[in-house]
């Protein structure tokens, strides 16, 4: 049976084939520089981070010296040989991500012009990189992590934010890698792929500044104590900017993107006899707001066969955001879901989850809904709008029993969207 008789498993399908298409397995291999005269050092961070080295080891001469270490999230490690995962919490930073982070700056300490350092960077690694700037502490970290989380920064806001009060993002560890060589591979979550914003740009000059982080929490009105304001008011706290002559020795190479991603499950859809209609890789807002342009376009389609004809499916990526009002459970994916499932009037499926396998701090990738979902929903005796008033679309879709349970992906570039309409 061809999957398009099943608009779940098509859906599915869809996904499955977006997760392929990043496979750091398949990405990686392609983009690894030549072994140089002295040692290779792998480091790096992030969701993909473990799965990035076990492919870099499986692919590097066994014959050319190789050791290091990378920092992923609990439970997305996976085995390797030559290369050590430490694993560390994610959003919120912890003790294992701080000492995560020192133990990297002492594996890169040392080394000469004849050596590389490959850095493996993914998504999460702003949080899993831990090391806190001279004078504050983790708990510093933590509770500015968590404002920025609940206020709907945007991902570009908070990481500006965490570069200014890091030891090592915005560059500076690219600094402390002098004057090795230094190799960034990178799977982008970033709408529009910005090395300098992927895990905050470790080893990438930062074009932000302290000015900047300070507006950002003042937009946001996050409180921040003496000591960190004071922080960010120094001259101490700035970061290398692009054109500095002291990050010449460092390349970025992204490898896998969002539009890879969607690019994947276009051609998986076209050979299904469906059109695609791909929205854009760098959609961002409230979750809520980004559905319902998603329904209005949906509508048109439906009714009017524009901008493309039925059967279809509307494809986007990127990263929403939710200002959290309410104390529900889900991420920004059962959020978007859930607002479109609330004013979606069309027959059409609908799917959404985050590439890396978890949507925000949950169990789930994401969730799916078809066109009977108001009438599922009735017969359980659930309102959408009260779910919704309370960030609560994790609660909705457990009850209809249409959460998507990947687990860990070992990837990550960020959220993936699939609205299919069918001929009739």
């Amino acid at each position: 049976m061809a999957s398009i008789d099943n608009p779940e498993i098509f859906l599915r399908d869809l996904f499955d084939a977006a997760l392929a298409a990043v496979d750091p397995a398949i990405c990686v291999p392609g983009r690894l520089p030549t072994p140089p005269r002295g040692r290779t050092v792998v480091i790096g961070a992030g969701k993909a981070a473990a799965a990035m080295a076990a492919a870099v080891e499986a692919h590097w001469p066994s014959d050319a010296p190789l050791s290091g270490l990378v920092v992923t999230r609990y439970g997305h490690g996976v085995p390797t040989r030559r290369v050590e995962v430490v694993e560390a919490a994610h959003p919120l930073p912890d003790a294992a991500g701080e000492q995560a982070a020192r133990l990297i700056f002492e594996r890169v300490r040392g080394l000469t012009a004849d050596d590389l350092v490959l850095c493996l960077i993914s998504g999460g690694g702003s949080a899993l990189l831990a090391l806190p700037a001279p004078g504050l502490r983790l708990a510093d970290k933590q509770a500015v992590s968590k404002a920025l989380l609940k206020s709907g920064a945007n991902i570009h806001e908070m990481n500006c934010v965490r570069k200014h009060l890091s030891a090592i993002k915005g560059g500076r560890l690219a600094l402390a890698c002098a004057p090795a060589r230094v190799v960034t591979l990178g799977i982008s979550d970033i709408p529009g792929d910005d090395p300098s914003a992927l895990a905050s740009g470790p080893t990438v000059a930062d074009p932000t500044t302290c000015s900047d982080a300070l507006g950002i929490l003042a937009k946001y009105r996050i409180e921040v104590p003496p000591h960190v304001r004071a922080w960010l008011g120094s001259a101490e706290c700035e970061t290398p900017k692009p054109g500095d002559p002291r990050l010449a020795h460092c390349e970025t190479r992204i490898i896998a993107t969002a539009q890879q991603a969607l690019q994947a499950a276009a051609t998986f859809a076209r050979c299904q006899g469906v059109t695609p209609l791909v929205l854009g890789d760098t959609i961002e807002g409230e979750a809520r707001d980004v559905a319902y342009v998603h329904a209005a376009i949906a509508r048109q389609i439906h009714r009017y066969d524009e901008p493309i004809a039925k059967p279809c499916v509307i494809l986007s990526g990127g990263e929403t955001t939710v200002t959290v009002r309410g104390n529900g459970r889900g991420g920004r994916n059962a959020e978007f879901l859930l607002a479109l499932a609330h004013v979606l009037d069309v027959p059409a499926w609908a799917l959404a989850c985050d590439t890396d396998g978890i949507d925000g701090t949950e169990d789930n990738a994401g969730a799916w809904f078809g066109p009977d979902v108001h009438e599922r929903a009735a017969a359980c005796r659930l309102a959408s709008a009260d779910f919704l008033a309370n960030n609560d679309g994790y609660g909705f879709f457990a009850a209809l029993g249409q959460l998507i349970v990947t687990g860990p992906t070992r990837t990550n570039v960020n959220d993936f969207r699939a609205i299919y309409l069918p001929r009739t």
